[in-house]
């Protein structure tokens, strides 16, 4: 493939992720973007109690029995021409690593915004993370359908808590029963609203003009309401620039509700419009572009029993520059040994097809016996590394043992795979415990099932006297060992085999920070990193 089509295909490319509060929306918007972009014929729902059809992207058992999406999942679709990286992520603030690794690995991402509640704890999280790397943003306020909030308030609510200028394309009129449709602002038309249902309609009706006389007879009673407030909006909110979104300075805001299937269309026009193709990478010594020809890419997910039958790991990885095709070669980084990549794979959730050619800026699939971790880089030779993907230290701990001890090993092994896979954080400590670390209770539970249903083991979790956990950085090897025979008892090994500090309490870190003064306890680290 010669430079000039490698990087027309890159061109054509959009990859982003869905990001919002639980609830706001997000797994059926994912689902309705499936369906209109053609990869399923008829969308599940979150919670399908009476339906045997749940959402293409809740793939997990455990995700249909809760209506929650615990893992991110990938989908990969064409649409008018491109080809479309979908990433849905977990919405509930226990899984938010493996959120803010997902969202390493995309070009823009679309903010659910729930029309009825507003700006949520979770979305200020999330934008706060989309805004470290200036990812553009496009923001899609959901459930028009239902009694929300007025928009103008919705509008100056996003300005004000996330320090984001909006430029509505589009205003609604009416809400809830009385909810008409949305006047498109760019085109001066109305676009009026029908309940949709689980398949895409191609009957929706336009009325041009805002000063059309039929809209006067449709919606005499709400149609003076809309005049003004589109007048208001005109005059007083920045037009749409796409110098501004681009950068991450400016949003994009559209209207609809996702269960009708209503604005979902203009989401994906949008997407293929404005939002980036692939972008160039930072690596630790150089910035990578896409269409360089060198293949290079990075494992940011991991994911352990795709397919339970051949208890499987795949990790995913997302190619940063060049083309793969079957049976290429590449060197892994980390280790320096070389690797052929035969058989990777395309994803439709759960679904995976054998990838025949995939370019920068799409997301494959690598079949993975443990050589393979989050973080890592895969080049053609070139000496790079992808940095930028956290681990955070947890702040909720509990003691592993299988209730049955002719598990122990099963259970080890259960808890390995899922700690390389980010589920759970793992920590060996001295006494030869397994003590497991996450940012929230729900954690624990997922962990539990899982290791129920994948691995057959059940285990006891006992609570902890551990609340705080520091990655260690030693100045020298002198440094080291005294710090281990002094502290062995409040000592462990992370999965990437790096020293931690675990600390009852914090004013017992606090007292160990200062009688330590030469070594650095970390509250963050990167994927892959081994701390000298």
């Amino acid at each position: 493939m010669s430079i000039g089509s490698l990087a027309e295909e890159v061109a054509r490319r959009r990859t982003f992720a869905i990001i919002s509060h639980p609830d706001a929306g997000k797994t059926t918007l994912t689902e309705k973007l499936l369906l209109f972009g053609g990869a399923i014929q008829q969308a599940g729902t979150v919670k399908a109690r009476k339906s045997a059809k749940h959402a293409t992207s809740d793939w997990m058992e455990v995700e249909k029995q809760r209506g929650i999406s615990v893992s991110s999942s990938v989908m990969q679709f064409d649409y008018v021409g491109h080809t479309i990286n979908l990433l849905d992520t977990p919405g509930h603030e226990d899984f938010s690593e493996d959120t803010y690794r997902v969202l390493t690995a995309v070009d823009a991402a679309v903010m659910v915004i729930d029309a009825a509640k507003g700006v949520e704890e979770r979305t200020i999280k999330l934008l706060d993370v989309c805004r470290m790397r200036n990812t553009p943003i496009i923001t899609f306020i959901n459930k028009l359908d239902r009694e929300v909030r007025e928009p103008i308030s919705l509008i100056e609510e996003v300005e004000l808590v996330l320090k984001i200028d909006c430029a509505p394309l589009a205003w609604p009129l009416g809400m809830g029963k009385r909810f008409r449709g949305v006047f498109d602002l760019r085109h001066d038309r109305l676009l009026r609203f029908a309940a949709g249902e689980s398949r895409v309609s191609t009957d929706e009706e336009l009325i041009e003009g805002l000063d059309n006389p039929r809209l006067d007879e449709l919606f005499p009673d709400e149609i003076g309401a809309l005049r003004g407030e589109v007048e208001l909006m005109r005059a007083a909110s920045a037009p749409f620039d796409v110098e501004l979104f681009l950068a991450g300075m400016q949003t994009p805001v559209l209207f609809g509700s996702a269960i009708n299937n209503f604005g979902v269309r203009e989401i994906l026009q949008a997407l293929v419009d404005w939002a980036p193709a692939p972008q160039p990478r930072q690596a630790a010594s150089r910035e990578v572009r896409p269409d360089e020809p060198a293949f290079t890419g990075f494992v940011f997910k991991i994911q352990a029993n795709m397919d339970p039958r051949h208890r499987d790991r795949i990790a995913f990885l997302r190619i940063c520059s060049g083309r793969y095709e079957p049976g290429c070669r590449v060197v892994h980084q980390r280790t320096g040994r070389e690797l052929k990549l035969a058989h990777a794979l395309s994803f439709m959730a759960n679904e995976r097809v054998a990838s025949e050619s995939a370019v920068a800026g799409d997301i494959i699939g690598l079949h993975n016996h443990g050589q393979l971790q989050i973080g890592d880089t895969l080049t053609e030779g070139e000496k790079l590394a992808f940095r930028g993907i956290p681990y955070f230290a947890p702040e909720i701990f509990r003691v592993a043992r299988a209730r049955d001890p002719f598990k122990a090993k099963q259970l080890a092994k259960g808890l390995k795979e899922l700690g390389e896979e980010g589920a759970i954080q793992v920590f060996n400590n001295a006494m030869g415990h397994l003590l497991l670390g996450a940012v929230g209770p729900l954690q624990f539970e997922i962990v539990a099932h899982r290791l129920q249903t994948e691995y057959q083991v059940d285990a006891v979790y006992d609570v902890s006297d551990t609340n705080l956990a520091r990655w260690l950085v030693f100045p020298d090897e002198a440094a080291r060992k005294k710090f281990e025979r002094e502290q062995a008892h409040r000592l462990a090994l992370d999965v990437d085999g790096n020293p931690v500090y675990l600390a009852p309490n914090r004013y017992n870190l606090q007292v160990t920070m200062e009688a330590w003064p030469a070594v650095r306890f970390l509250a963050t680290r990167e994927h892959g990193e081994r701390l000298a």
